[in-house]
C-alpha cells in the first residue's frame, strides 16, 4: 500500500491498547485534511507568492535557500529553510488564513476588567491583533526579519495567533507549515512570479482570508 495519509491512518495503532482508528475517526481526519488543511494552507501559499513578488530582497533570499537545500538530503529539508519559514510566518501575520477565533465561556470570568457571563461568545481577531500598533513595529510592513534569530523570541506568545493557542490550537499547525515551506521553496526554485498588471489583490473574508477575484500572476520557468 502507498505511504499516503489514508494508509497511515488505517495502519495507526494506539501505543498503549493497540486499537485502530474507527471508520468514523478515519473519515473525520480525512475531511479535516481536505477542508481545514487544504483551504488554509493554499491561501497561505497564495499570499506568500504575492508578498514575495513585491520584495526582491526576500524573493532572492528564499530562492538562494531553495537552490542550496534542494541539492542536499531531503531528510529534515523543511528544518533547513529558516528564511522561507520567516517569510511564511510574516505572511501569516499580515494575512492570517483564519481571521477570527471564537470561544464560549463555560463559566463566569473576567477579561480586561470586564465581567464575562457563562455562555458569552468571545471573538479574537488575529487579523487585527497581528497589525496592532501597540504590539508590532511598522505593523503593516512586510518584514520577515521579525521571525529570524533572536527577533523571534521577542514576539509575545499572545500577539501572534495564526493557529490559535492553548488546548484548542490547530492540530495541523506543524503539518501546514511544512507543506507551505516545501511548496514555496519548490515554486521559487523553478519559477519566477510576477503580478499581472491588472491584478490588485484585496483581502476578503469567506471561509478563509483570500484575495478578491483570485491572484493573477505571470509565471515563467527559471533558466
Amino acid at each position: 500500500m502507498p505511504p499516503d495519509i489514508l494508509t497511515l491512518l488505517l495502519k495507526a495503532r494506539d501505543p498503549e491498547t493497540g486499537a485502530a482508528l474507527s471508520d468514523i475517526e478515519v473519515r473525520a481526519n480525512i475531511l479535516t485534511f481536505i477542508a481545514a488543511g487544504q483551504e488554509t494552507t493554499a491561501n497561505c501559499i497564495t499570499w506568500t507568492r504575492y508578498l514575495l513578488s513585491q520584495s526582491r530582497e526576500w524573493r532572492e533570499g528564499v530562492r538562494a535557500e531553495a537552490d542550496q537545500e534542494f541539492d542536499g538530503s531531503l531528510e529534515g529539508f523543511a528544518d533547513r529553510l529558516p528564511v522561507t519559514r520567516a517569510v511564511i510566518d510574516e505572511t501569516n501575520r499580515l494575512y492570517p488564513p483564519i481571521t477570527a477565533i471564537s470561544r464560549i465561556a463555560l463559566g463566569p470570568d473576567e477579561l480586561a476588567g470586564e465581567p464575562i457571563k457563562p455562555g458569552t461568545m468571545i471573538v479574537i481577531a488575529p487579523y487585527v491583533l497581528h497589525r496592532h500598533r501597540a504590539l508590532w513595529t511598522k505593523p503593516n510592513h512586510f518584514d520577515p526579519s521579525r521571525f529570524l534569530g533572536d527577533e523571534r523570541t521577542r514576539i509575545d506568545r499572545f500577539a501572534y495567533l495564526p493557529f490559535g493557542v492553548g488546548p484548542r490550537i490547530c492540530i495541523g499547525a506543524t503539518f501546514a507549515i511544512q507543506e507551505a515551506l516545501i511548496m514555496v521553496a519548490a515554486l521559487m526554485r523553478h519559477f519566477t512570479l510576477e503580478m499581472a498588471s491588472e491584478c490588485i489583490p484585496w483581502p476578503v473574508q469567506k471561509l478563509t482570508l483570500r484575495p478578491k477575484d483570485g491572484l493573477r500572476m505571470i509565471v515563467r520557468r527559471r533558466c
